[in-house]
């Protein structure tokens, strides 16, 4: 079993499994373990066979497996079986070998999401870390649409949202349609309090921005119906995609930020004042947005904590600083 001296979710020192915060955010204030006595789905054995038989697989997207789990009865995690509903997602390791550093995509994932949580307040999907018997580490995060004893709130992502499908938009369709400034024009279509929930998307937009995310497509924002009113729900699928892809680019959507799209060349690049145009006509103040623009683009000593103490490499650690420093450069006043 791998030893921790860090919280598998918080990532606060001197902790050997979850700490009291992580277990109040994460499974209801249950001293739930971080051990999985199963081996990983991923590996070849019988035992692991006999454990994933009666897996409950929500969706393969992408590269990333994800398995339903739920509490059990011995506060460790397990597999939904058949007719239950899991509270709790379990996602694995890429597959594809394609993906560079696959490894370590759940440790970025994790990281990124602390960092969004714990040091930008931007509110996410409560998550951590769990570890298989054969130590394969697994992200987890808790189902923000799903409430034990009281069933599933209607949640709906902003392709659906939007019109699009694979019919009529293509196989990528996630990414060749819509912009963001489009996104925010379905939360003035469906949000009561829309500007509240503008400010939330403006502040993920820069945060994906600086975290090099340009997975954030249409399927990763969702707005979910609680109590008869619809809402932005907190940030999911966080991650500094540049560590793992061979040719990133600045934003999922291709056409960016703007309706008519954007185009990008070697002299011309993504700054300051187009993020204080998207701000404008999605109708956040202006002196909101630089707020929210001078705060993204100073050093955050609690991020650059964060990523000293994550279950990435020292490598990657290095590369995650080294490439958001120069993104919050870009924010900056020229």
């Amino acid at each position: 079993m791998i030893e921790l001296k860090v919280c598998p979710s918080t990532l606060a020192e001197g902790f050997s499994t979850y700490s009291p915060t992580a277990r109040n955010e994460l499974f209801y204030g249950k001293g739930v373990s971080h051990y999985i006595p199963v081996p990983s789905p991923d590996v070849d054995s019988e035992d692991a066979k006999e454990a994933v038989k009666n897996v409950g697989r929500i969706s393969l997207s992408g590269a990333q497996p994800k398995f339903a789990v739920i509490i059990g009865d011995d506060l460790h995690l397990r597999y939904t079986t058949k007719g239950e509903q899991g509270t709790h997602m379990l996602k694995l390791r890429p597959t594809s070998y394609q993906i560079v550093n696959r490894e370590y995509c759940v440790a970025n994932e994790h990281l990124t999401m602390q960092i969004a949580s714990q040091a930008y307040k931007i509110e996410t999907a409560a998550n951590g870390l769990c570890f298989f018997s054969n130590n394969e580490v697994a992200y987890l995060t808790r189902r923000f649409d799903v409430l034990p004893g009281t069933g599933k709130y209607q949640q709906e992502d902003f392709a659906s949202l939007l019109g699009y499908t694979k019919e009529n938009g293509g196989s990528d369709f996630k990414y060749c349609n819509g912009s963001y400034e489009e996104c925010a024009q379905v939360i003035d279509r469906y949000v009561k309090a829309a500007l509240i929930d503008k400010l939330r998307f403006f502040r993920v937009i820069l945060f994906n921005f600086i975290t090099l995310n340009d997975d954030a497509h249409l399927k990763n924002f969702s707005l979910i119906n609680l109590g008869g009113e619809y809402r932005l729900t907190p940030a999911y699928d966080l991650m500094n995609t540049s560590l793992h892809l061979y040719e990133p680019r600045i934003f999922a959507l291709d056409k960016g930020l703007f309706k008519e799209g954007m185009s990008f060349s070697d002299v011309r690049s993504v700054g300051r004042a187009d993020f204080i145009e998207f701000a404008n006509r999605i109708g956040i103040p202006q002196k909101l947005a630089v707020r929210e623009l001078d705060r993204f683009a100073s050093e955050n000593s609690l991020a650059e904590g964060l990523v000293h103490r994550s279950f990435l490499s020292e490598e990657l650690k290095g590369d995650y600083l080294r490439l958001m420093a120069h993104r919050r450069n870009m924010l900056r006043d020229d």
